[in-house]
């Protein structure tokens, strides 16, 4: 009479040495992997490339503004014209904000001031209120520093890179800032 833990137990063993299904083994422990790093290039591609846009357009107003086409404008027509040379940001004319202001050369030595000011959302801290975008157009041969930011929304917020944005805790999208400064001309 055979003991049925010895039948159990050889049972067990033939089990243990099938090899049949391994490769299942490895597909749902690698392809996890594969698609992470997959979605996470995308997610970057997309972060990049808004971002390139974004000082493209920046770039592309301020061309006119040192040529002297744009004399009086004010942060509504400014945020327009901007939106107008960017695309991939989604609502431009509801998220953009604009800073325009003169800077002082001999006091002005940090270059992280370009973007210190800009405050897009609440960057992960407690948010009294969002603060409207302001222009102060600066008089003749002043030195102009222009700010621009927008909140966007991350394609797979749960992919590591999304993560790692500093998000606004209201809506979870990111933050994309630029800076630039420009020359009043002379009139």
């Amino acid at each position: 009479m055979r003991s049925p833990l010895r039948a159990i137990g050889r049972r067990l063993r033939r089990l243990w040495r099938r090899e049949d299904g391994t490769a299942t083994i490895e597909f749902t422990i690698f392809v996890p992997i594969v698609l992470v790093i997959f979605v996470a290039a995308i997610e970057a591609g997309a972060y990049m490339i808004r971002h390139v846009m974004l000082e493209r357009g920046l770039d592309l107003v301020l061309r006119d503004f040192r040529l002297g086409r744009l004399n009086s404008l004010n942060h509504d027509q400014l945020r327009d014209r901007i939106c107008d040379r960017v695309s991939l940001i989604s609502d431009c004319r509801n998220n953009l904000k604009v800073w325009m202001q003169p800077i002082d050369p001999a006091s002005w030595s940090d270059e992280q001031q370009l973007l210190s000011h800009v405050y897009c959302g609440d960057r992960n801290d407690p948010l009294n209120s969002r603060p409207p975008g302001a222009i102060a157009p600066g008089g003749s041969n002043e030195i102009m520093l222009i700010r621009i930011c927008v909140l966007e929304s991350p394609m797979f917020p749960s992919t590591p890179l999304a993560m790692r944005l500093r998000a606004d805790s209201r809506t979870g999208d990111y933050e994309l800032a630029t800076a630039s400064v420009v020359v009043n001309e002379p009139q």
